[in-house]
């Protein structure tokens, strides 16, 4: 079974910056597509960035603020997130798939104030 565990959300103010990580843990995990969704209240989840077989895809309004990296040797990713607008407001949900099954962490709160 895979475990997922995110951190590193809060409150921050409009223009400012945080860094979200994300463990993934289990058995035989090897190197597995893994990235960011979000979903905020009264919305369905989006796609925030995310690692694929073929390179990174970002959401638009996200690209030049957002950066996604991974360190493989600890299973984790983290998501670097600059000017941060009230609409970034959100639960972010970090992903792990694999061909057939898909693991969801349960969520990090990051609201930003105007």
């Amino acid at each position: 079974q895979v475990q997922l565990v995110e951190s590193g959300g809060g409150l921050v103010q409009a223009g400012g910056s945080l860094r979200l990580s994300c463990e993934a843990s289990g058995d035989g995990l090897g190197i597995r597509p893994m990235g960011w969704y979000r979903q905020a209240v009264g919305k369905g989840r989006e796609l925030v960035a995310e690692y694929t077989d073929y390179g990174i895809n970002y959401e638009e309004s996200v690209e030049g603020r957002f950066t996604i990296s991974r360190d493989n040797a600890k299973n984790s990713v983290y998501l670097q997130m600059n000017n941060l607008r009230p609409e970034d407001t959100a639960v972010y949900k970090c992903i792990l798939r694999y061909p057939t099954q898909v693991f969801w962490g349960p969520g990090t709160q990051v609201t930003v104030s105007a």
